[in-house]
């Protein structure tokens, strides 16, 4: 007898390998698919995933879940409609804020295009009247060789001390044995006098004031400590 029919003789001997054999194949399926199973029911850390949740849910767990989607769905809707309201709201607010800015560079163009006005008509009305001054000067000079023109030019110099004067333009004079003011007074030399050391001695040129604004200090000499 051969060995290929001895073994053939002992597998018919033994009819159940073929099922025992079969059988522990359909096991280690089993095996395989309830492994791959518990791999897509937990994360690494051996927690149950999502899906595998979902899928232990019953049928009254199922519905409250689909309840809940449906309420967020209606809060997304909710909070995107609100979204595009908000949205709606800036584009106007940020329109408007536009147009405010416009508004404001014109009103800052027409402040300045009116103050420069001002001050035209302020300088043409000075001219005005400083020029019948200039006038009387010329005059002055006009006169014969030889002629006093002395009254001439202090009636001319009275005249534009008015013209100061409408100007609310007043003169920086201080009397000697003033103390000096560093921010209305300019100290040219220091000089001998009877006047206590470190006053004004003399006025050297006077100077002007408009308001609390000093247009030019006044040259002074103060006395030798």
């Amino acid at each position: 007898m051969s060995e290929d029919d001895a073994e053939a003789i002992e597998f018919e001997d033994h009819p159940d390998a073929e099922t025992d054999a079969s059988t522990d194949a359909d096991a280690d399926d089993v095996d395989a698919d309830e492994a791959d199973a518990t791999a897509r029911e937990t994360d690494d850390a051996g927690e149950p995933t999502l899906a595998g949740r979902v899928a232990d849910l019953d049928d009254e767990d199922a519905a409250t879940i689909a309840e809940a989607v449906a309420d967020l769905e209606a809060r997304v809707e909710e909070l995107e409609a609100e979204t595009d309201e908000q949205a709606a709201e800036i584009a106007d607010l940020t329109d408007r804020l536009k147009r405010k800015q416009a508004d404001f560079q014109n009103y800052k163009q027409r402040a300045k295009r009116k103050q420069e006005s001002i001050k035209e008509r302020a300088a043409e009305d000075l001219i005005e009247r400083i020029l019948p001054v200039r006038d009387n000067l010329q005059r002055a000079l006009e006169q014969e060789e030889g002629a006093d023109i002395r009254p001439g030019v202090e009636s001319t110099l009275e005249e534009f001390d008015r013209v100061l004067a409408d100007e609310n333009v007043e003169p920086i004079e201080p009397a000697p044995g003033t103390d000096v003011d560093p921010t209305r007074h300019q100290v040219m030399l220091r000089v001998d006098s009877d006047q206590p050391a470190g006053t004004i001695a003399e006025v050297f040129q006077p100077g002007y004031e408009l308001g609390e604004s000093v247009i030019r200090e006044a040259q002074v000499t103060v006395s030798e400590e």
